[in-house]
Formats: structure tokens, C-alpha cells, sequence
């Protein structure tokens, strides 16, 4: 489960204003932080939406031409960008359509994203974008929403470069205390991270943006967390978000390719089961399909577990890349 939280501190922004639709948004401003559980105004990609029926919204987005930790990839943009801007997506529909209360707490059981990797070639500006955006599985608890799925098409320049979905449910305050009572109230100090496997192997330039720690098993690895990342920790939460659990995914793709090969993960589709607490170590596996030795065409299969439980599963699949 992927649960996001709004920072206690953050001033609640005016929900209901007027929409900024995607045909009248100049790209001026990103829409209020809050609505899409960001603590930094630079991590927030999103800059308008409106509504075009029940169940279909359009919305703007631009990818910024650098990033601190979505760097480009020999010239592209990181599909794993894609993956972020999906998440935003479920967060700014719940609070702005669904008028859901800054205060809920949402938890994400999926997140799927395909690009297409010949329109991911950076630019002269940064990516202005049109996300396509269909719901469906709309849940209510009485009159009140809990949760929906919802498929987004990512257009640049009128191609689709993107594809993908997600679903998830949201609950009140008071529920997530019950739900979440006996981790609140161990308070779980998050651990110190540990020595992080060397950052060329699994596609980083820095340590501090490695996600995975040596394990004394083949094609096995700790999830090292590091609380003190600005994207990936961009805000408190008492648990491991399922966007470290991604982007483990996407390092554990690299560190299983042949040589010094360039991948970009075109492809993942992911399930969260459980919370990743961090109380006790979580170990993310791989193992190749049938067939494919090298992950590189069936797509590569990765699971985190923890406590002798899965928590995580996802296929990658990757293109490689020259140079």
C-alpha cells in the first residue's frame, strides 16, 4: 500500500476555486501542494485540471528538463517521472472532484506505467503535458468517497508518451488510527541506513539516491531507507512510501542487467499488500522470467518482503539503451 500524508504544517489552500483548465493554463504556477501530498512546491508536477463528464477529467502537468533525483536517462526523461505524475493524479481528483479532506489518509493498492521511449527525448523547455484522465470503481461508504481506480494517457506535443493507472482507497483520521494503532504506538524510529551497494550498478550517480543494500544472498537486497532524501521523504510518514518501493524496483533492474548497460524501465506494473514498517528489514528479491536471462524482454519479476510476508511485487520491464 502506498499511503501519502499531508504535512500537519501546510496551510490548507481554498478547495472549490474555479478549475484551471488545461487549454487556459499558461504554465504559471503548479496547483496548491497540498492537493497532492507534497511538502515542496518544486516536487509538485501538476498545474490545472477540469472536468469534462462524471468520470473524465483532463489535467496539465510539466516535467521539468532536470530534476535532482528524476535525472534524465542518456537524453530522456526518467519514466519513473511518469509513475510520480500518475500518483499526484489520484491525490488533486480525490481533494478537487471528490472533495475529500486534506486530513484523509489514502492508501494505493497499484500503480502501472508504460512510456514510449522515443518520445521521451528532452528538449529546449520543459514538457508541457495533457493527461487524459477515466475513472472507474468509484466507491462511496454512504454518501461519503472512499476511493476509485482511475487510467491516465500522457500526451506531449499531441503523442501519447505515456500510459498507465491506479487504484486506491482514502479513510478519515479516527480509521487510520485504528488501523495503523499498534505502529503508532510503538513510534518506530526510522533505522539508520545502512551502506548502500555502489551507485553505478543500479543506475545512480550518488549513494545517497541508492535505495538498496548488500544482502548476503544472490539477487537479494535490503531496502536501505534514508529519511533524510528530499523526494523520496519530501514530508513525514510512519512507514516506507511504496514510491521507495518503485524506485527499488527500477535499481534492482540495473543491478541484475549485464555489464555497464544503460536501462530505462519502460514498463512496471506494481501491487502493495502491506505497509513496510520501519521497525524490522524488508528484503526485495529478483528473479528472471523463464526464458529471458536477462530480464530485458519478459520483463524482470521483483518482491519485497518483510517480516516473512510480501509487501511489494512488480514486473519491470526495460529498454537498453547505447553508450
Amino acid at each position: 500500500m502506498i499511503q501519502t500524508l499531508v504535512p500537519a504544517h501546510a496551510p490548507a489552500p481554498a478547495i472549490g476555486t474555479a478549475p484551471v483548465g488545461p487549454s487556459q493554463s499558461t504554465f504559471t504556477s503548479t496547483v496548491p501542494r497540498q492537493l497532492v501530498h507534497r511538502a515542496a512546491v518544486a516536487e509538485v508536477f501538476l498545474t490545472g485540471w477540469r472536468q469534462l463528464a462524471d468520470d473524465h477529467y483532463l489535467i496539465s502537468a510539466q516535467w521539468p528538463r532536470a530534476h535532482s533525483f528524476f535525472a534524465p536517462v542518456s537524453g530522456r526523461y526518467d519514466p519513473m517521472l511518469a509513475a510520480e505524475t500518475m500518483r499526484q493524479v489520484g491525490a488533486l481528483l480525490a481533494h478537487s472532484a471528490f472533495d475529500v479532506p486534506l486530513s484523509h489518509k489514502f492508501l494505493m493498492w497499484d500503480l502501472d506505467y508504460t512510456v514510449m521511449p522515443e518520445h521521451l527525448t528532452i528538449g529546449t523547455r520543459p514538457a508541457d503535458l495533457e493527461l487524459d484522465v477515466v475513472c472507474s470503481e468509484i466507491r462511496r461508504r454512504g454518501r461519503k468517497f472512499a476511493g476509485l481506480r482511475y487510467e491516465v494517457a500522457i500526451r506531449h506535443e499531441g503523442q501519447v508518451i505515456a500510459t498507465g493507472g491506479a487504484s486506491y482507497t482514502c479513510t478519515s483520521p479516527e480509521a487510520y488510527r485504528r488501523l495503523r494503532a499498534g505502529q503508532l504506538e510503538s513510534a518506530a524510529v526510522p533505522p539508520i541506513p545502512g551502506t548502500p551497494v555502489p551507485p553505478a550498478r543500479v543506475g545512480r550517480s550518488s549513494g545517497f539516491d541508492v535505495v538498496l543494500g548488500p544482502a548476503a544472498e544472490a539477487q537479494c537486497w535490503q531496502l536501505r531507507v534514508d529519511t533524510r532524501h528530499p523526494v523520496l521523504f519530501d514530508h513525514y510518514v510512519d512507514h516506507v512510501p511504496g514510491m521507495v518501493l518503485l524506485e527499488a524496483a527500477r535499481q534492482v533492474a540495473h543491478a541484475m542487467a549485464p555489464g555497464d548497460t544503460v536501462l530505462l524501465p519502460t514498463s512496471v506494473h506494481s501491487t502493495f499488500s502491506r505497509y513496510v514498517e520501519f521497525g524490522s528489514p524488508c528484503w526485495i528479491e529478483a528473479e528472471y522470467p523463464s526464458g529471458d536471462p536477462t530480464g530485458l524482454d519478459g520483463g524482470l519479476r521483483v518482491t519485497a518482503h518483510q517480516d516473512g510476508e510480501t509487501v511489494f511485487a512488480a514486473t519491470v520491464t526495460t529498454t537498453a539503451l547505447p553508450g
